[in-house]
């Protein structure tokens, strides 16, 4: 297990690829959904690499952002970074944890229209209960400041229909609210949504719960562990 990317190596597709990477500040192995790959850029400064395909030697960290500052607090986080980059000579911006987090934002944001566009993401409370209650929803989202009543009802209904399809219909407060959402997506007020393919969730998943754990917020119904399965519940649907 490589704590390091080979130095001109490419990664493969995230979703074909069920590798393992070594987190460079803990030391421990993880799936690459739940780490983030940051790379030295032509200028020299380490920056998160969101398409995981960026030429040179990768720094996997784990996408934790207690851990990110605590490290880089003790003055811990350059060491490390040499160590996986086998160099010196970088620059570490001061604000890498903030461009980190917007990085994560927009990456979801991004996954979110790409998924409307290709008709695999539905929007609003009623469309998708009528959705769920044909068996037709793979994934339950909401907007991060949605009213936990509203929420209350549509995971309840997730948790039902999942029981009755003998599968999980996972259900997950993303860590972005209804403006932001609005503002991506292109209606007013998106608050609670639904993915009508396996693949979209599994996707839109992967970057909700890596969002949410360097955020620090708690992702529910096991999503993390959702992300990965829901894709093997699709040839058994209908």
């Amino acid at each position: 297990m490589e704590t390091n990317d080979g130095l001109n190596g490419t990664a493969p597709d995230t979703e074909k690829d069920g590798s393992q990477r070594r987190c460079i500040l803990t030391g421990e192995s993880a799936p690459r959904s739940g780490l983030i790959r940051l790379a030295l850029g032509p200028d020299g400064q380490v920056a998160a690499d969101w398409s995981e395909r960026l030429p040179g030697r990768g720094a996997w960290i784990s996408a934790d952002r207690s851990l990110f500052a605590s490290v880089a607090a003790k003055g811990r986080l350059r060491g490390a970074l040499a160590r996986a980059f086998k160099a010196n000579n970088f620059s570490l911006p001061d604000d890498l944890e903030m461009r980190i987090v917007r990085g994560l934002e927009q990456r979801l944001l991004n996954r979110l229209g790409l998924e409307k566009r290709a008709g695999t993401l539905i929007l609003g409370g009623d469309r998708v209960r009528e959705a769920l209650a044909k068996g037709k929803i793979f994934a339950v989202l909401h907007a991060g400041d949605a009213r936990p009543d509203g929420t209350d009802r549509l995971d309840g209904m997730a948790r039902a229909v999942g029981e009755s399809l003998g599968e999980d219909i996972p259900h997950q407060r993303l860590a972005i609210g209804r403006e932001a959402l609005s503002a991506a997506l292109g209606r007013d007020n998106v608050v609670h949504m639904g993915l009508t393919d396996a693949g979209a969730a599994a996707r839109v998943l992967a970057d909700a719960v890596r969002l949410a754990g360097f955020v620090g917020e708690e992702t529910t119904n096991d999503a993390a562990d959702s992300a990965t399965m829901v894709a093997l519940n699709a040839a058994e649907r209908h």
